[in-house]
């Protein structure tokens, strides 16, 4: 009898062992509006992210938010590594980032959520202030018959990537071709040298006191860019960001991987809504989630 006592008890013990040994389900620590989670973002969009990140805060102080602002090339690195849960860049991923995501059993959510544009920035005393895409080709490959120096935000420069990717289709670079630390350091180098262009997004070069949002910033200009299609000249305002009158223009996507209800997808959906939208608008960016309606105004596109 006490041999069988001795043997229930031991068994008992190692149920507990096993019980305290056993992997726990593991519970999520953050909802759509509360918690801490780690995001990375294109720095190109570092102003218009640091504005929306405000009001997220505001709507929910229980949020936490860190935002690492790097390269584009960066922030896709750190979404297949496992240090981002949520993404902002310019492009989608593309097929062998697709199956790594499904070698990890990763189920990524893209989504468009803005419009945005690269606006073309020379000197204020530069005589050039109009391209077509054959001579943007030549600028950057070096065989233009004018030796611009060619300055863009940084390496891993998602501007860099989308003209390599819709304009240059395989020709190689220059040695004209230079990176700076940021797009405000591209305009300050346009702004002091007469034979360099710079190519940045639109926010940076749009002026914010102008309530109808067709003034840029004064220390440089902004070139307009020939539609071959229309055969017209064009300068990225809004309005011809919209329907793709300015040829320069590509999308800003977030990209998910939370597979439940957490707060990377509780900012991706506030980017997506009404007052995220507005921001956007606000930005000089087209807002992709909802309606926007244009007023008639008179604007000069050279």
């Amino acid at each position: 009898m006490n041999r069988i006592k001795s043997l229930g008890v031991m068994l008992l013990g190692s149920l507990a062992i096993a019980a305290c040994n056993a992997p726990r389900e593991k519970k999520e620590t953050d909802t759509l509006g509360k918690g801490s989670i780690q995001i990375c973002v294109d720095e190109t969009y570092k102003p218009i992210i640091e504005e929306q990140s405000k009001v997220f805060d505001s709507s929910f102080p229980e949020a936490h938010v860190t935002i690492h602002y790097k390269s584009e090339t960066e922030c896709i690195q750190d979404f297949l590594n496992d240090s981002a849960r949520l993404i902002l860049v310019t492009r989608d991923l593309n097929e062998t980032e697709k199956k790594l995501c499904e070698q990890k059993k990763l189920v990524p959510t893209t989504l468009a959520i803005a419009k945005d544009a690269v606006a073309i920035i020379v000197n204020n005393n530069s005589v050039d202030t109009a391209f077509g895409m054959d001579e943007l080709k030549g600028i950057l490959t070096g065989t233009y018959k004018k030796k611009f120096k060619v300055v863009f935000d940084n390496q891993g420069s998602s501007t860099l990537r989308f003209l390599m990717d819709s304009l240059l289709r395989g020709q190689a670079l220059g040695s004209n071709v230079y990176a700076a630390k940021g797009n405000d350091s591209v305009i300050s180098y346009i702004a002091q040298n007469p034979d360099a262009i710079g190519f940045v997004g639109v926010s940076y070069v749009s002026d914010f006191n102008d309530t109808e949002g067709l003034a840029f910033i004064k220390q440089v200009k902004v070139a307009s860019v020939y539609n071959d299609s229309m055969q017209q000249y064009f300068k990225p305002y809004q309005a011809y960001i919209a329907p793709n009158y300015y040829p320069l223009t590509r999308n800003l996507y977030y990209i998910n991987r939370e597979t439940y209800p957490g707060l990377g997808t509780g900012f991706a959906n506030f980017l997506s809504k009404e007052r995220g939208q507005l921001i956007f608008k606000q930005a000089r960016l087209f807002p992709l989630r909802t309606n926007i309606i244009f007023r008639d105004a008179q604007i000069n596109n050279k």
